[in-house]
């Protein structure tokens, strides 16, 4: 009941015409953003960080929540017409939504992806809403020790999962908490790697690096890739209705990959790409007509893009009640609450219950409106693939850099912006995920905070964290993700040689 109560308050937070008015903009931009190929809710997110800087907090976590609704559901205009997903959660909806379009069936597949996204991000944002405090809960038997533990964890999961390479990974996380050390040490009140320049004393802005990172260093590799050649794109033809069959067919993918994308992407370890295809690979085995797969069945749009928006709202899980980010787009939000000096974890639902409630019942309000707006207006969508791509790359570099420059007003932020942009660009054509650098910068500092603290607590003992069970399971945890896939690597380079030894 006190969970149903503190809904009813965001409700009512949530409803008021300024941030219904938050709402609406933001699943329309992220509708917007997400049917444009390569642009995804990380770097839309990212962009519009500088912009929403003066805005109200509720209000403005209401827009990136709708952002990221909105862009989750826009991938999969462009993975169906164009065959180029918007984002890495609609690369499965890619393999049979654009076999619909040639077809002529493209209306169909985006009304499915339409409908079960609505079905899904309601369902998943009502599992939010009573699994969140549950975390909240067992948070809040944390000290300092469980603390450093926990973010080692984030740090970890974040290095081993983003990205192919675990070297990369690391290196990418290294260049974070390097530039999450610049500034004044809030302990000794020490200067550190600031090179006497005197805007580098309260540390990098972790929106600059956002921006850079994200608009920047992407637009740059985007266009060092694009050969700028028109794409062919099917039109929408016929009825834009699904059929009675097309129903019977979707209803229940809506609701398996509705149970598959909430608790993979409320875990560590999962992100929209695992549930998609596992609600593919789930679908060919449990359907009627396994011979459609990969040439036009709508379970196979059906199932996925349910999972994909479902796995948004469990991503938003252990963000907001732990303050762990298991995605590149929850790294971005992070950095925003970072902005507003709004630190995620237990204690935001006791400090600041009306921002959180508020953003909970958002979700719901987003998914209706994503709905009403996507239905009628497909048509609309696609015809912001027209936008010539170097006019579209222009204007994202000039936008993050005015942003960039509007933060502080100083030349400092531009020469950082650029450099930190060339990095991703470099960072990018090496293969080296740069969502771990985000999160580094953000919880470095963070992270050396509890580790001091528990040591002033133990007295230099540092055998605190090895004697609390929670911070000696977390640490475990970590070490695991680390060390599992080194060892099956091993593993899978030694068994050639063990076979040739056998013959």
């Amino acid at each position: 009941m006190e969970t149903l109560a503190a809904l009813g308050h965001g409700f009512s937070v949530a409803l008021t015409p300024y941030n219904l008015l938050w709402s609406a903009v933001g699943v329309t931009v992220g509708t917007a953003i997400g049917v444009l190929p390569g642009i995804g809710p990380a770097l839309t997110v990212a962009l519009l960080l500088p912009v929403t800087y003066n805005l109200e907090p509720t209000s403005a976590f209401i827009m990136f929540a709708g952002i990221y609704y909105g862009a989750m559901y826009g991938g999969s205009t462009t993975s169906i017409l164009l065959n180029t997903p918007g984002e890495s959660g609609s690369i499965v909806t890619a393999l049979d939504g654009h076999a619909m379009a040639k077809k002529g069936r493209g209306a169909q597949a985006l009304a499915t992806a339409a409908i079960g996204s609505f079905v899904a991000g309601t369902i998943a944002t009502g599992a939010l809403t009573f699994v969140a405090p549950l975390m909240v809960k067992l948070a809040l038997m944390f000290g300092p020790a469980e603390y450093f533990a926990l973010m080692v964890l984030a740090l970890t999961t974040v290095t081993a999962v983003l990205g192919d390479s675990l070297p990369r990974g690391l290196a990418s996380l290294f260049i974070g908490l390097a530039l999450g050390l610049v500034g004044i040490d809030l302990q000794t009140g020490q200067a550190r790697f600031t090179l006497g320049i005197a805007e580098l004393l309260d540390g990098i802005d972790v929106v600059v690096v956002a921006v850079g990172l994200f608009a920047v260093g992407e637009t740059l590799f985007a266009v060092s890739r694009h050969r700028f050649e028109k794409e062919e794109m099917y039109a929408l033809k016929g009825s834009k209705w699904m059929s009675r069959e097309d129903w019977s067919r979707s209803w229940k993918p809506w609701l398996r990959g509705t149970l598959l994308g909430f608790p993979i992407g409320a875990l560590p370890a999962g992100g929209s790409e695992i549930p998609t295809f596992l609600s593919y690979l789930t679908e060919k085995r449990l359907s009627k007509h396994p011979e459609e797969f990969g040439h036009g069945a709508i379970e196979a749009v059906a199932g996925p893009e349910a999972a994909n928006n479902a796995s948004a709202a469990g991503v938003l899980a252990p963000l907001l009640a732990l303050g762990l980010p298991t995605s590149a787009t929850a790294a971005i939000m992070l950095a925003a609450f970072q902005q507003y000096g709004i630190q995620p974890g237990p204690l935001l639902f006791d400090s600041n219950p009306t921002l959180v409630w508020g953003l909970i019942a958002s979700l719901y309000i987003g998914n209706v409106l994503l709905l009403v707006l996507n239905l009628p207006m497909a048509g609309v969508w696609v015809k912001l693939l027209e936008i010539p791509r170097p006019w579209l790359y222009a204007g994202i570099l000039i936008f993050a850099t005015m942003g960039a420059y509007t933060l502080n007003n100083n030349l400092v932020d531009l020469v950082i912006l650029w450099v930190i942009g060339l990095l991703g660009f470099g960072m990018r054509v090496l293969n080296v995920p740069v969502a771990p650098c985000v999160v580094g910068l953000i919880l470095g500092p963070l992270a050396e905070q509890q580790f001091r603290r528990a040591l002033t607590i133990s007295q230099g003992d540092l055998s605190v964290f090895v004697t609390h069970p929670i911070a000696l399971s977390l640490l475990v945890i970590a070490a695991l993700l680390v060390l599992i896939p080194v060892i099956l690597r091993s593993r899978r380079a030694g068994d050639p040689e063990g076979t040739a030894i056998s013959h």
